[in-house]
């Protein structure tokens, strides 16, 4: 079956569609991994997207369940430039059209990736669809040009755990996670140095208190951290947990801890996504190579006179990369210090905040 991606600049680009064949909108974005397909196809922080991946020839060695980082596939669509149908791995069990078909999501093969990527760069990120044959692209095109950007809903919502989910294992310290999509490399990682308990992202802070943490993390996940629903719930119960127990922000969790300390945030032109981002660590002047996938930003003169510091910054365009606060236990990265798209550079700080939550 034929397809097309139908972007909100009149742009109309022809492809063979696999996965589900229906159609489906979203908001367009760009991953320049050139592996990892499987992990980013389930991270909740996609949520609400159509995801783009740079890298010509996706699917090669299939799909292991064992590297989701969630339950679902997350975007609501998949446009690759070529999808292999023949993956070659010991530990693959089917191959990724198989994977977007039982989650019931559409992909699109065929198009050219880095000429959309080359656009998107240039103007940002914008609305789409796919759209399968038959659609009347014109029709498509008035529908993506009226529905809001998908960070207009509270994604959140859709993707956090209704529930505490306890991961017991017996250790120096308790970690509770406030749970905003998170990546289960995160909670793999912070089961290195003791249990964890996955809250609902709109736990209340004295619920969240009566669990008796060492340390909260605020994970990543998808959408707008000053959406209205979140301003109410998780920025203040981040906001109330302050100075009471050591904080670790990451991802869409470190906007949150940015807003909860009185910053603010601002949407990116067209946001950072794949496994080769450069940032320098402001202390020592090193740079990791680092994972990411964010489409906000914390503004980093909101910071100033607020007892916080800049840690990090991104070398490609200067942006917030991680702060800390002076005289608390509390930092934060934008970054993905879970992630391993090759190098290991920010494994550290997870042992690092485990020694802040030390008695």
């Amino acid at each position: 079956m034929r397809g097309s991606l139908v972007l909100e600049d009149g742009t109309t680009v022809q492809g063979e569609v696999f996965g589900e064949p229906r159609t489906a909108y979203g908001e367009l974005v760009f991953n320049t991994n050139m592996t990892g397909y499987c992990e980013a196809l389930t991270d909740p922080s996609y949520r609400g997207q159509i995801l783009m991946m740079t890298y010509p020839l996706i699917g090669n060695y299939g799909v292991d369940p064992e590297t989701f980082e969630s339950g679902a596939i997350q975007p609501r669509a998949f446009v690759v430039r070529e999808a292999c149908h023949m993956p070659s791995h010991a530990r693959s069990q089917y191959g990724v059209d198989d994977l977007l078909q039982r989650y019931h999501i559409p992909g699109l093969q065929g198009v050219d990736t880095r000429q959309l990527t080359t656009k998107t760069r240039s103007r940002g990120t914008m609305r789409a669809a796919l759209a399968v044959e038959g659609e009347d692209t014109e029709t498509v095109l008035a529908e993506v040009k009226r529905m809001p950007f998908p960070d207009k809903q509270n994604l959140v919502s859709e993707v956090s755990c209704t529930k505490p989910v306890f991961y017991n294992r017996p250790g120096d310290a308790r970690f509770v996670v406030l749970d905003c999509g998170v990546k289960m490399n995160i909670v793999r990682q912070l089961l290195q140095f003791g249990d964890v308990i996955q809250v609902p992202f709109d736990m209340h802070s004295d619920e969240i208190l009566a669990l008796k943490p060492d340390g909260v993390v605020i994970s990543n996940g998808p959408g707008n951290p000053a959406h209205p629903d979140l301003l109410r719930t998780t920025v203040r119960t981040v906001s109330e947990l302050a100075g009471k127990v050591p904080m670790l922000g990451i991802c869409l969790g470190h906007q949150i801890l940015g807003l909860a300390l009185g910053g603010k945030t601002y949407k990116l032109k067209f946001g950072h996504r794949g496994g080769n981002q450069p940032v320098k660590d402001v202390g020592t002047g090193s740079v990791h190579i680092t994972s990411q996938n964010h489409g906000f930003a914390v503004d980093a003169k909101s910071l100033e006179g607020r007892d916080l510091e800049v840690s990090h910054v991104n070398l490609n365009d200067d942006t917030v990369e991680g702060f800390r606060h002076r005289d608390l236990p509390i930092l934060s990265v934008q970054y993905h210090p879970e992630a391993s798209p090759g190098p290991h550079d920010t494994r550290y700080l997870f042992a690092l905040f485990a020694r802040k939550t030390r008695r």
